[in-house]
């Protein structure tokens, strides 16, 4: 037998049998077949139709050492704490994930629908819409576990890639007045952070074929704000990349957009043009050159405690109802219930954190309304190819760095109320106190992750 035809033979068995990744993708529809109300704007309303279906999809990655995560992405608009921490109970319960493996994320679309106990001041209380959130939100809770472990049932053998691309319709939205944004766009005069940037992680088939495409960016989804059913941009960006893919899943995680509006907007033909911006920077992404990830997983996860700037006494909450404002009425009194039930206001809130390491690129998770500030710091201390992902696991408020905190404003100014905290705000040092813990939960994941990815 010629040497060489030999030599080939061994490499390409060698290449077989080294070590891989497992992946599996699963995906499921979750628009609403009853009258459930859309979430967000802090109003009623009722949906009539759809122009395309909502999303939830589910990323599982197992690597050689058999460590497992999960990723999921949705077009939820926000999972409240209540709903997701019945789901970790349920997958630790039926399939042995722990707290640490398994990333919830919503994209934050206002086109999507109520789910449990999320923003639940924003609405008047009538009991048939209470009994449709409570029936929907159950059956999301049955379907996202359903959702997971199909995925993990399809594990196979992969590769996983990464890159980044870059889309430019997100505007700081503190910084530039919306009405003002078409003059300042062009002068080229827009102001304050942004962060363009869109991370991509592809998910490859020992066929070749591409089963996902993972992609992020930092903005609000409220291109619209009408009462259809729909995935905002996000949406038509996965339905582009899904169309230029067959086969393969586009799923999309809100970066740390709270701060972030695509801009101008209101109208679906702004939507889907800003859609299609987004999945055209993906494509651009895919042209490469893509880092192949070494198959390596690690994961961390911790609450760190927010505490607030002041809890709210009984009197403070009375004089509040009398202000004028719908949702700070229903909110004062629905917690002065609870203070006559006998309940007590914790002082702080436990605040979600995730690290996982893929290889050797980072991802960080964190719950909530991140500003773009997060995602700038975090790149900037463990690399640029950093994903630093907010809308994770819990729906809490916006969370603010100290910058926006001082600025006060509609993100760092005193309007907890609307989330349904017992507070109107956090203290000024929940940065610091952030940044702390994920820089216990990066350490933790990079004392245990091997050498670096393949070139």
């Amino acid at each position: 037998m010629n040497s060489c035809w030999v030599l080939v033979t061994l490499l390409v068995a060698h290449a077989d049998a080294a070590p891989r990744w497992k992946a599996g993708v699963a995906t499921a529809v979750i628009t609403p077949e009853t009258k459930v109300w859309l979430a967000g704007y802090g109003s009623k309303r009722v949906p009539d139709g759809k122009l395309h279906d909502l999303w939830m999809k589910a990323l599982a990655l197992e690597d050689p050492a058999g460590r497992r995560a999960v990723l999921v992405t949705s077009d939820f608009q926000g999972v409240p704490k209540e709903m997701s921490d019945r789901v970790f109970a349920r997958l630790t319960k039926e399939l042995k994930l722990e707290r640490d493996q398994v990333m919830i994320t919503f994209s934050h679309n206002h086109c999507g629908p109520r789910l449990g106990l999320d923003l639940v001041d924003y609405y008047p209380v009538e009991a048939e819409q209470v009994k449709l959130v409570d029936e929907y939100t159950a059956a999301m809770e049955t379907r996202m576990v359903a959702t997971i472990a199909k995925a993990f049932a399809n594990l196979a053998p992969a590769k996983l890639h990464t890159g980044q691309g870059r889309a430019t319709f997100a505007v700081n939205r503190r910084n530039n007045p919306e009405a003002k944004v078409p003059e300042l766009m062009a002068k080229g005069e827009l102001k304050g952070p942004v962060d363009h940037t869109v991370p991509i992680l592809t998910v490859t088939g020992k066929d070749g074929k591409r089963l996902a495409i993972l992609f992020g960016y930092a903005c609000h989804p409220t291109t619209l704000s009408f009462t259809k059913w729909c995935g905002d941009y996000p949406g038509f960006a996965q339905l582009a990349i899904e169309k230029n893919h067959p086969g393969a899943a586009a799923m999309f995680v809100n970066t740390c957009g709270g701060d972030q509006n695509p801009l101008p907007r209101r109208s679906v033909e702004l939507c889907e043009k800003y859609g299609n911006m987004l999945a055209t920077a993906v494509e651009d992404a895919l042209k490469g050159p893509l880092a192949e990830l070494a198959p390596s997983l690690q994961t961390a996860f911790a609450y760190v405690e927010l505490p607030y700037e002041k809890v709210l006494t009984r009197h403070e909450l009375q004089a509040a109802a009398k202000e004028g404002n719908a949702i700070k009425k229903r909110w004062a009194e629905r917690l002065t219930a609870k203070l006559d039930a006998g309940e007590t206001f914790a002082p702080s809130y436990p605040y979600p954190l995730h690290a996982f390491a893929l290889g050797d690129t980072l991802i960080i998770g964190m719950g909530a309304e991140t500003v773009v500030d997060y995602a700038l710091r975090f790149k900037a201390k463990y690399g640029r190819g950093t994903w630093v992902c907010g809308y994770a696991d819990d729906m809490i408020s916006y969370i603010p760095s100290r910058r926006v905190w001082a600025e006060g404003g509609y993100e760092g100014g005193p309007n907890l109320f609307e989330y349904g905290r017992p507070a109107l705000r956090w203290t000024g040092d929940v940065e610091e106190r952030i940044a702390a813990e994920v820089d216990k939960l990066v350490k933790a994941v990079k004392m245990k992750r091997p050498a670096k990815s393949t070139p």
